[in-house]
């Protein structure tokens, strides 16, 4: 499978600043796996979002878009699992 190039959102960075730090390196991880593979087993697609997306990382959730004919996945969001879906 092509590998798509990963894209942070301004907002998923801020994201990652306000969560515990070691959290961080399994989210990173799970994120970077994207690249490999935009549709792994656990995701799924958010309700009433065309193209939005979610995968789960503990009791966090990471929003994201592809687009397959860029070949880019683009990371919305990184939040707690009762904050996630606010915004989206």
């Amino acid at each position: 499978m092509a590998s798509y190039r990963l894209f942070w959102k301004r907002s998923a960075e801020h994201d990652l600043r306000s969560i515990d730090r070691q959290q961080i390196p399994r989210i990173i991880e799970a994120v970077e796996n994207l690249a490999d593979n935009p549709f792994p087993p656990q995701h799924r697609k958010l309700r009433g979002a065309e193209q939005f997306y979610r995968i789960r990382v503990g009791e966090y959730r990471v929003v994201y878009q592809v687009d397959v004919e860029a070949g880019a996945v683009i990371i919305y969001y990184v939040r707690h699992r009762k904050k996630a879906y606010r915004e989206v």
